[in-house]
C-alpha cells in the first residue's frame, strides 16, 4: 500500500508568524478613532483580514485553525483592544408607585365600568 505523507503542525513557525497578523492589524487599528473600537461596522474589514491572516498563517505551518495556541493569540489582541466592550446589562426597575397605581387602576376601572353598563344594559332591555 502506499504511505500517506502527514505533515505535521509546526507550532514554532506558526507562533513566529501570527506576531505579524497581530502588527498589521494593530496598525490598520490606528486608523480608528480609540472610542470608537466597541463599534465593529468601524473595522470590521480590518479585523477580517486580521483573522485571515492567522488562519492562513496557521495553515502555512500546517495546523488547523483554529487551534488552542491561535485562540490564545487571537485572545490576546482581543485583550488589547477589546477589553472595555463589555456588553451593559439593562438594569429593570419598577415605576413609581404613583404610575404603577394608575396603570394598575385604569383597567381595573374599566372593567368595572363595563360590567356595571352591561347590567344596566340588560335590565333596560326588559323595560323596552
Amino acid at each position: 500500500g502506499a504511505c500517506q505523507q502527514t505533515n505535521l503542525c509546526n507550532e514554532s513557525l506558526m507562533l513566529e508568524k501570527l506576531p505579524a497578523c497581530g502588527k498589521s492589524f494593530e496598525e490598520m487599528m490606528k486608523k480608528v478613532d480609540s472610542k470608537k473600537w466597541c463599534n465593529l461596522t468601524e473595522f470590521i474589514m480590518y479585523y477580517d483580514n486580521f483573522t485571515q491572516c492567522t488562519e492562513r498563517e496557521a495553515n502555512n505551518a500546517s495546523c488547523f485553525w483554529p487551534n488552542p495556541l491561535a485562540e490564545g493569540f487571537i485572545t490576546g489582541i482581543h485583550k488589547q483592544f477589546f477589553s472595555n466592550c463589555t456588553s451593559e446589562k439593562v438594569h429593570w426597575e419598577d415605576p413609581p408607585d404613583e404610575i404603577l397605581i394608575t396603570l394598575i387602576l385604569i383597567p381595573v376601572t374599566l372593567t368595572c365600568a363595563m360590567i356595571t353598563l352591561v347590567v344596566w344594559c340588560s335590565k333596560r332591555s326588559d323595560i323596552l
